[in-house]
């Protein structure tokens, strides 16, 4: 009898643990919170600012992100914790934690960590918005991350309160809005040439030489790419690359959430101007830090949730 009931009772027992078992793992899941959203500035905004990405993560694995190059210049004001960047676009920028962070156009990956927890809204600024918008060109802050607070002023205490006390994404996004176009001023200074090259490039996803660009400014390739530099951040021909790769990667990401398995790297090389696909491999691993089929491995999730968006203007 008594083993009989040492029986029943160790059957309550593992009852029991299940039990918890399922219901920590439920409060667990309870806990997760994996939010992204991107949204389009309202209109007056446009000429200066491509997008708006929020997002705030809870209860995920510790991990590493690379920040890729791109064709805008980076604005990311955090929620809660800090952004911590293992490594700048500059290696001799040492690592370090920001609650707010300004980057300019790079060629090379920066590197972000998280402990499992980071929330925050990204703002892609357009190259040829920056004076109107932070007051500089964007060739000052080429390949440099810095504390927003250091271009923008004390307006970024006052937009970081009002997002984090806004009831929700829509909410923050419509104080963004607000406060980025009260900085907006005149938009001066810009030369029409390097205006129409920058122009020229995206719309042909950098597939066009240095010398046609100077040929349609009507200066020389030197001069071109001087002003150039100056005014953007990278060369004609970096910035042609970065535009370049861009499209690649948001091509390949295209393709692979819309399930199309025949879709191969020789094709995406072939559409985007590569002169094959090692050419692209190669692309990949210096301004994405790895080859194409890596840096979808470990960036899948962030693939899926839309941080890849871009537009093409």
């Amino acid at each position: 009898m008594r083993g009989a009931g040492g029986s029943t009772a160790a059957r309550k027992s593992s009852v029991s643990a299940a039990a918890e078992r399922a219901a920590a793992e439920r409060l667990a899941a309870e806990r997760v919170v994996d939010e992204h959203l991107r949204y389009v500035p309202g209109e007056p905004l446009r000429r200066y600012v491509a997008g708006y990405t929020g997002y705030r993560q809870r209860g995920l694995p510790p991990a590493r992100h690379r920040g890729l190059p791109s064709p805008y210049l980076t604005l990311i004001f955090t929620l809660d914790e800090p952004l911590t960047i293992e490594a700048h676009p500059d290696r001799g920028q040492p690592p370090g934690e920001f609650g707010t962070l300004l980057g300019g156009l790079h060629s090379v990956p920066a590197l972000i960590t998280h402990a499992g927890a980071q929330s925050g809204i990204q703002v892609a600024l357009r190259p040829l918005g920056a004076r109107a918008l932070l007051g500089l060109p964007a060739g000052e802050l080429a390949d440099l991350d810095v504390p927003a607070e250091a271009v923008l002023g004390g307006v970024c205490a006052e937009l970081r309160d009002r997002v984090r006390a806004a009831a929700g994404w829509p909410q923050r996004f419509a104080v963004l809005d607000e406060i980025l176009l009260r900085q907006v001023g005149a938009l001066t200074d810009v030369s029409p040439e390097v205006s129409w090259a920058w122009q020229q490039l995206l719309r042909q996803g950098g597939a066009l030489p240095v010398s046609e660009l100077a040929a349609g400014t009507g200066w020389s390739g030197r001069h071109l790419t001087s002003r150039f530099r100056a005014e953007i951040g990278l060369t004609p021909k970096g910035a042609a690359r970065v535009i370049r790769f861009d499209r690649a990667r948001r091509l390949l990401v295209r393709n692979l959430t819309e399930a199309t398995p025949e879709y191969r790297l020789a094709d995406l090389a072939a559409a985007c101007g590569y002169f094959d696909q090692a050419h692209l491999a190669r692309e990949f691993r210096v301004l994405a830090g790895c080859p194409p089929s890596q840096w979808l491995a470990e960036e899948f999730r962030n693939v899926q949730a839309g941080n890849w968006l871009r537009d093409e203007s």
